[in-house]
């Protein structure tokens, strides 16, 4: 809490019978200025420096850049920003565990108190992104799930029940209760968060950062989040602020009305859309205008959830009537709602109807607009209408088929391949045999229909209207497609709740979307094996196979490695597109099948009206909120049985595969390395546009013949049990294996070959990228990557930059960088660079053997975005020289990098401390 108050703005506030003190925002106007259009979103962070004002992390200074942001609408300034609390989920947690242990043994052999490493920020950690869908389309799918969850996991939950009782402020919510997105919805958030300080009570927003990109979903919440890397939400769990540049804000003015049919997921894949072309990237989204009104609260979060897809660093809705509703709703104590009524409303942080904040720039969006679409086949970006997916699937594998003239019937292809000429009606296909009957899967065949993640099952209006749909297709006579993999797993109990309520859970039963989890599952690429006969008929004819599943990201090689298109869309036609069997349809158009009595059923025919989806969105209630979240903590008896050691100090097994000590803080005592030039460094990869760290660490499928692979199954694991990479992330060995192993990862140095493959320089010899790199480790030769546009779009992913670390890379060069990947590269002491004046690695001409000298560190002092300079030593001995932009951009930066990383300097101020 400040120290200062230099804008005497301390006030309190009586609610029911608790006074809160708090810094008005009002107050601090009458000496920094009109501030009443500040977006809403930069008002909370100007209450945070209030609030924190010490005169060093935080000046007045600090606070009057922050206020007169509104007359310049961007302002170059560092601040450093403080959330109240941290969000994490497990598969993000367990590394972030295994730090602080880590941290705890280098500490106590310092000769220190370990227990001086323990999070002085609270810590929700929930484990959500474990299940995997290895059984499905049964009743019994959700038990049998969760038992092979337990058994996969047992050494890593053990882990974090012995971190829960080993660390202060740290809290767990145990497997098979929800997707950590969706409990801080629905239960952890309070909009207005409270706390009790030397008998004094204060009241200030709810803000947090997560250790996932859909932190950001709270902010329809009004609450103020974003995803940070891993070890950023270490350092800030530690008490280190979170160092930013004041952001652009920029505005989306929402207007009328969606229509009838339209659904929250159409919006926000175009809203998506939108953003993403105006350019977002590391700035702030508000959403303002009369439309707001017009939005339920679960329509709300589902737009801010998706604010990664759009490239922004959050999407902000601000906090109106509607926000108390939803708290009411969710069961909140009514002091919590009376709280943030009174708090934003004092604060100005109340929406008012015509209210019209200044932004950096501003879109606009009449919600009456919006069409029924999907986003596929590989980007959540990339929108097509729902009348346009065939034709989409089809220009992807190349079957943009045409008549020829040549013989009625007759099609060839255009577009570079993928089917020879054939009969329309005769696309590739192959035949398989399954329970006894002659099924043909074909090119385009829904091999995977998962309702699934926290950005719409969330959605009590698209849940219901996917209940919906199941129960007038049975109505009708139909059912799924025999080859698709169905799966229903909600973000919350609550979900089934009601479903139940509604009369819509049997029908989701029949039609195969039985429960199979409470968790990310497909959405995070734990999607489970597909059938044997539907993976060996795939597999047999090279098919080019779909998912059509509710969430958000469909990169390549994440949901299934044999699934190459995966289409993002709402519930209710991923059922319609499990029913259909394939994406080579126009659903506008064509029938999804016949029913009982022959006839076609369209869907138009099933389609629910905004009648009937409201009447079963009125089953939902607050005791159905307040049943599951009476004990949200405890966990079932499998949970409370796993025996733990109640030691301060972690006791690692040296046969552990799951849970190991990595090797980040063994130099710890020593003097932090000198910075320095980077001489005599070869390439390890060159890659292109749109990197993602699903690309550069994979979270699913540990593939056979891998490194990662033959790691586990020289310590005695079996294929079955390799779990996924996700899972074996406290295992340093594992991951750094997996380091740029994605299936589908395109290295330039190989002629764009997919897979995790290099060309070590100068034998030639091809190899996998894990195996170049301890070679060259071996030889003493720094390496560098290259990359073209947005890299390290996607999950705030912490092992993207510790693997690219623990490889020997020095620096990564690319021509632009995902806000958050950057920022945990300087954390791992990587250094990011940046192309300027439009040069990119294809304009330099690089082929992977040249020798790569980085200058212009030594004899300077470091400081943000300094130029430094790309030395290239070409095999004929040409040379050339260009110059690089640093993207280390705070002051707080410098420091970290200077340290080794920012666990390396919080680590190393506690020691000396």
């Amino acid at each position: 809490m400040a120290s200062l108050d230099s804008f005497a703005c301390r006030r309190h506030l009586d609610v029911g019978d608790t006074r809160y003190n708090y810094f008005s925002l009002p107050d601090a106007a009458s000496q920094l200025g009109d501030i009443a259009r500040l977006p809403h979103s930069l008002k909370i962070l100007l209450e945070n420096l209030l609030r924190w004002e010490d005169g060093k992390s935080v000046t007045a200074e600090d606070i009057r850049a922050l206020a007169g942001w509104i007359a310049e609408r961007s302002v170059e300034r560092e601040i450093q920003y403080r959330p109240a609390r941290v969000l994490m989920q497990d598969f993000t947690g367990v590394p972030a565990v295994v730090d602080l242990a880590a941290m705890r043994d280098a500490v106590a052999r310092a000769g220190g108190d370990a227990r001086r490493i323990n999070p002085i920020s609270p810590v929700d950690l929930v484990i959500d992104h474990s299940v995997m869908v290895d059984h499905f389309g049964t009743p019994d799918a959700f038990a049998a799930n969760v038992e092979i969850e337990m058994q996969r996991n047992g050494e890593r939950y053990a882990f974090l029940r012995w971190g829960q009782q080993a660390f202060d402020n740290f809290r767990v919510v145990p497997p098979g209760t929800g997707i950590c997105h969706q409990v801080n919805l629905e239960y952890l958030a309070r909009t207005v968060w409270s706390s009790l300080r030397d008998g004094e009570h204060w009241a200030y927003p709810d803000t947090l950062v997560g250790t996932d990109s859909h932190t950001t979903m709270i902010n329809g919440l009004g609450v103020l989040g974003w995803g940070v890397g891993g070890i950023e939400a270490e350092a800030a769990m530690l008490g280190q602020p979170v160092s930013m540049l004041i952001p652009e804000v920029v505005g989306m003015r929402l207007t009328g009305r969606l229509r009838e049919g339209i659904t929250a997921t159409d919006l926000v894949l175009r809203v998506t859309q939108m953003l993403r072309s105006h350019g977002v990237v590391g700035k702030f989204v508000e959403f303002y205008g009369d439309g707001l009104a017009e939005l339920p609260l679960a329509d709300r979060a589902t737009i801010a959830n998706m604010a990664p897809e759009y490239g922004a660093t959050c999407g902000f809705f601000p906090v109106d009537a509607i926000t108390l509703d939803y708290l009411r709703l969710s069961g909140r104590p009514a002091q919590t709602v009376e709280l943030v009524e009174a708090y934003c409303k004092a604060q100005g942080l109340w929406r008012e109807d015509g209210q019209e904040p200044l932004f950096s720039a501003s879109l606009e969006l009449d919600l009456g607009s919006v069409e029924a679409s999907l986003a596929g086949p590989k980007r959540p970006q990339d929108r097509v209408l729902l009348g346009e997916v065939r034709q989409a699937f089809e220009h992807f594998v190349g079957l943009q088929l045409k008549p020829t003239g040549k013989e009625e019937g007759r099609l060839e292809s255009e577009g570079g391949g993928g089917v020879a000429v054939g009969n329309a009606d005769q696309v590739r296909g192959v035949e398989y045999c399954q329970d006894g009957q002659t099924w043909r899967l074909e090119d385009g065949a829904v091999v995977i229909a998962a309702i699934t993640s926290c950005t719409n099952t969330s959605n009590p209006s698209v849940m219901m209207a996917a209940g919906l749909v199941a129960q007038k297709a049975l109505e009708k006579g139909l059912q799924r497609k025999p080859w698709v993999k169905s799966s229903l797993a909600p973000g919350s109990k609550v979900v089934t709740e009601y479903l139940e309520a509604a009369g819509l859970a049997d029908s989701l039963d029949r039609l195969g979307f039985d429960l199979v989890g409470y968790g990310c599952t497909t959405c995070i690429g734990n999607s489970g094996p597909l059938p044997a006969a539907i993976e060996k008929a795939v597999q047999s004819a090279d098919l080019t196979v779909a998912s059509v599943l509710s969430g958000n990201r469909n990169f390549e090689g994440r949901v299934h490695p044999l699934v190459k298109t995966n289409w993002l869309a709402s519930p209710p036609l991923v059922v319609a597109y499990a029913l259909a069997g394939t994406v080579r349809i126009d659903l506008t158009r064509d029938p999804l099948g016949h029913g009982s009595d022959g006839q076609p059923v369209y869907l138009r025919d099933l389609w629910p009206s905004q009648q009937e989806v409201a009447a079963a969105v009125a089953k939902v209630d607050s005791e159905m909120f307040r049943r599951q979240y009476a004990d949200v903590f405890r966990g079932d008896q499998t949970w409370r049985d796993i025996q733990i050691p109640q030691s301060q100090v972690y006791d690692w097994q040296a046969d552990s595969t799951y849970i190991r000590n990595p090797p980040f803080f063994d130099e710890i005592a020593g003097q932090p390395p000198r910075v320095s030039d980077v001489r005599n460094a070869r390439i390890l990869a060159l890659l292109g546009d749109s990197v993602t760290t699903d690309h550069i660490s994979p979270a699913g499928n540990i593939k056979l013949g891998s490194p990662a692979a033959d790691y586990l199954q020289r310590h005695g694991v079996e294929p079955q049990d390799f779990n996924s990479y996700g899972s074996r992330r406290g295992n340093h060995e594992v991951m750094m294996r997996g380091t740029f192993a994605n299936i589908r990862i395109r290295n330039e140095m190989l002629d764009g070959e997919e897979g995790g493959l290099t060309r070590h320089v100068p034998s030639g010899e091809k190899m996998a990228i894990y195996d170049a790199a301890m070679r060259y480790q071996n030889e003493g030769t720094p390496l560098l990557i290259f990359a073209g546009k947005e890299y390290g779009t996607g999950s705030s992913r912490d092992w993207a930059a510790k693997g690219t670390r623990l490889l020997g890379v020095k620096a990564v060069i690319a021509e632009s960088f995902e806000r958050i990947h950057r920022s945990n590269l300087v954390g791992m002491g990587v250094l990011p660079l940046q192309f300027t004046g439009g040069e990119t690695r294809r304009g330099i001409g690089l082929t992977g053997d040249e020798v790569i000298a980085i200058s212009g560190l030594e004899g300077v002092e470091l400081r943000p975005g300094m130029p430094l300079f790309l030395e290239i030593l070409r095999p004929d001995g040409s040379q050339s020289r260009h110059e690089l932009l640093c993207r280390i951009d705070t002051l707080n930066e410098v420091e970290y990098f200077k340290a080794g990383g920012i666990l390396h300097y919080v680590l190393r101020q506690l020691i000396s401390g």
